[in-house]
């Protein structure tokens, strides 16, 4: 590969422009099928095709494309790495936001719009790295593959559960991927600057509850009501007190997070508080208390047409996380607390995810973070959630959050993620493909 050489400056003018650019197509996805991804996927098409590489756009629904291309390293016999990116949004609505969601307005070294950290700055840097790669004349090591994805915020059928299924020959040789959130700034309070790198996803346990009862009169004694029978479930499974099951990703982040803060614990031991120790962590303990168990949240009821009519069924959806190693624990719950009277089926189910933090790879995304922030602090942590990592596990890919931003202090970037104003700082979009080129450089 050669000397290696820092990135130019107009690969950080093309990080800024792109993720603008992105955000101006409106590729927004309800979940119900009309989202659109095509716009945006033939955008970065044309912008890897003008660095030599061929890019290969795939559907399985008309509109709803993919991206994929490879390029090639310069030894053969390594292992190669996929680099993701969905190209899909959440909705947004314009009242509620300081400028148009899809408006990609540049203001005062920011950039607005929906995408913004979700994550069209990672598309953007993703391109203006391997853009000027071309430029520089820069081969890796390693054969790297690219994807843009569409439906990453709904099923991902569309896309990445699609390109695994169906086109597993464009990851050929790839064993680790890197892709959604992991090495933003998280200011911890007291001048602690942390930047997690996802090592793990809970699982996706999205239930369907049916309440069944007897149909009547709304006037009348029944003592088999679908409704209540439904209400009585789902108040059973939100007061649900889930134990703690540390994984070893959460372990591991808690080890550190304990060192950080200057507690002396033993991180194995079996008389170990976890509560007790996250509310030592202050602001820090929002990275990991959402996966130390297993969560299940009622989000959706349906009932009734009519206020006089007791209807004969109830169904109810619940937004169930599950980490690695609980599922049958999960499932044991579950038919206990719906009772006889609820039936449940799995709405939407993904797998959990693990990847080791001892590993050269884990190791060189810390290195290329603090080469540009050696003030900072990487540590592990376990999405709550889940990304395209998931359905590219199917090929045997390893996965980790890694999505380079270095943000200010004040500046939230869990909140935006999905949020209103949602929005990133120039200077965050120049640190994050400095880092991601050197990180891919040494991979």
């Amino acid at each position: 590969m050669g000397e290696r050489t820092a990135v130019t400056d107009q690969a950080l003018d093309e990080v800024v422009a792109f993720t603008s650019e992105l955000i101006r197509i409106d590729t927004t996805n309800r979940g119900s099928g009309d989202c659109r991804e095509r716009p945006a996927a033939e955008y970065a098409a044309e912008k890897l095709a003008g660095t030599g590489l061929e890019p290969v756009l795939l559907e399985r629904t008309s509109g709803r494309t993919n991206v994929v291309a490879r390029i090639e390293g310069t030894d053969p016999s390594a292992d190669a790495l996929l680099v993701h990116g969905h190209l899909d949004v959440v909705p947004a609505e314009p009242a509620d936001w300081s400028v148009h969601p899809f408006s990609g307005e540049i203001r005062e070294g920011v950039v607005w719009g929906r995408g913004a950290v979700d994550m069209k700055d990672m598309d953007a840097m993703i391109l203006a790295v391997v853009r000027d790669w071309a430029r520089r004349g820069v081969r890796p090591r390693r054969d790297i593959v690219l994807a843009f994805t569409a439906d990453e915020e709904a099923s991902a059928a569309d896309g990445s559960g699609f390109l695994a299924d169906q086109h597993p020959a464009l990851f050929e040789g790839c064993t680790e991927g890197i892709g959604e959130s992991g090495a933003y700034t998280f200011h911890a309070g007291g001048g602690l600057t942390l930047y997690p790198v996802a090592a793990g996803e809970r699982g996706t346990a999205w239930l369907k509850l049916t309440a069944h009862g007897r149909a009547g009169h709304g006037s009348k004694v029944n003592d088999a009501n679908a409704v209540s029978r439904l209400a009585a479930a789902v108040s059973r499974i939100s007061d649900h007190p889930w134990p703690v099951r540390l994984t070893p990703t959460v372990r591991a982040a808690l080890a550190e997070l304990a060192a950080l803060h200057g507690l002396d614990i033993d991180i194995n031991a079996d008389d170990l508080d976890v509560d007790g120790l996250l509310g030592k962590l202050g602001p820090a303990a929002a990275l990991v208390e959402a996966t130390v168990r297993n969560t299940s949240n009622p989000t959706v009821l349906e009932a009734g047409y009519k206020v006089n009519v007791i209807p004969g069924h109830a169904i109810g959806f619940v937004d169930g996380r599950v980490l690695p190693g609980t599922e049958d624990e999960f499932r044991t719950t579950m038919d206990r607390l719906t009772g006889p009277d609820v039936d449940w089926e799995y709405h939407h189910r993904e797998i959990a995810l693990q990847a080791p933090v001892d590993s050269p790879t884990y190791r060189k995304l810390r290195a290329a973070v603090e080469r540009f922030d050696p003030d900072g602090h990487v540590v592990p942590y376990c999405m709550s959630g889940g990304t395209d990592a998931k359905q590219f596990s199917r090929l045997g890919i390893t996965g980790y959050g890694f999505s380079p931003l270095n943000l200010p202090a004040g500046f939230d970037y869990q909140a935006l993620f999905h949020g209103v104003d949602e929005r990133v700082p120039v200077d965050a979009l120049h640190f994050g493909v400095r880092v991601l080129d050197h990180y891919l450089q040494s991979a």
